[in-house]
């Protein structure tokens, strides 16, 4: 976030990112020589109308950020298989001073988040519940989906969808939530109809899968193949990182004909409309969810007439609140017994700190 100004390019802040992820997996568990550690999913920036996905090559046309650009950054981290998935929305020159300088609707689908993780706590509960009730404006695009995880696995098989058709409804089986389990929960709201569109843009991000198998007939597929399953295995990868871009953009055609990788589609918006994405990833724990990833967003950099209207979710974003509450109380009420225990005062023991 810190280098994402205007006047920056969308390809190397990818590549700032993507080489974050391995510089900051390769510091831990040194001793696991053969645990694979790094990226889970490409860091991608989507800006304004883009929805999701768009990760540029080298010889893609780049995107230059300018002031008043809606920045959306999604990224995902694995360590062992593990994975923790992330993506923050903001928007560029957004200041404390002047709030309404650069108009989005974006922050009503912040404040939407915490509700979300409220929402998919409760073991027992169908997905649909959570969905049919939620309305917002701005929109939610249709269809989009959010996966359980497991490891090695970034799209497990229960799914959330977002504002679903009565056809997906009828697609997809339903299924309870269930303790010790994990999703990446990822919100995305558009200021348009949320019709989300592949405009043609070059996929770049690809995943394998391995229930399928072909024999390819190219060398240079053969190749580009063999790489991905040595160095990514089921994990989704970026054309940009294999060693040879050029062999791996004509290898990469025949492998996605026969559907042994899965491509992550760019998607639009209509031009001149804005969308913003939030997604965290939650544990489902016995005693309730525990998020454990969550982008910097600060509210007093932005300015909306839009709010939540619907009292249900009002109700759950105020008692998310209201735990965050009691936690400091509990927390400042065992601080002063343990003062009252070593005869400080809280002023003392401050001053100390």
């Amino acid at each position: 976030l810190e280098v994402a100004n205007p006047g920056a390019s969308v390809l190397c802040l990818c590549e700032k990112g993507d080489a974050m992820i391995m510089e900051e997996t390769g510091k831990i568990f040194k001793k696991e020589k053969e645990m694979k550690k790094g990226i889970a999913f490409p860091t991608s920036i989507s800006v304004n109308n883009c929805v999701c996905h768009f990760s540029p090559l080298k010889s893609d046309q780049d995107y230059i950020l300018k002031d008043g650009d809606l920045v959306k950054i999604d990224l995902g981290v694995h360590v062992d298989g593990f994975i923790a998935n992330v993506a923050h929305t903001f928007v560029l020159g957004a200041s404390k001073v002047d709030p309404g300088a650069h108009p989005h609707p974006f922050p009503v689908g912040s404040s939407s988040c915490p509700a979300v993780a409220v929402m998919v706590k409760s073991p027992g509960w169908e997905r649909w519940e959570r969905w049919e009730w939620w309305e917002c404006n701005p929109s939610l695009p249709a269809g989009m989906l959010s996966h359980q995880l497991k490891q090695h696995v970034i799209d497990g098989e229960k799914t959330i969808i977002q504002n679903p058709s009565d056809q997906q409804k009828k697609d997809h089986e339903k299924a309870e939530f269930e303790v010790h389990e994990v999703y990446a929960v990822d919100v995305l709201v558009s200021s348009g109809e949320g019709k989300a569109k592949d405009a043609g843009q070059r996929t770049t991000i690809y995943k394998r899968d391995p229930s399928k198998q072909y024999g390819l007939k190219m060398k240079t597929s053969r190749a580009f193949f063999s790489e991905v399953e040595r160095r990514f295995d089921t994990m989704p990868f970026t054309l940009r990182a294999l060693e040879d871009e050029k062999k791996a953009r004509m290898g990469v055609v025949e492998c996605a004909k026969h559907e042994l990788l899965q491509p992550f589609n760019v998607l639009y918006e209509k031009e001149g409309e804005f969308v913003a994405q939030f997604k965290f990833t939650v544990l489902l724990m016995p005693n309730g969810p525990m998020r454990i990833t969550s982008g910097p967003f600060e509210p007093e950099l932005y300015k909306s007439d839009l709010e939540v209207q619907d009292g249900e979710l009002k109700a759950l974003l105020q008692s998310s609140a209201s735990r965050k509450t009691q936690k400091k109380k509990k927390k400042k009420a065992s601080k002063n017994a343990e003062n009252a225990t070593t005869g400080e005062t809280a002023e003392e023991n401050e001053a100390g700190d």
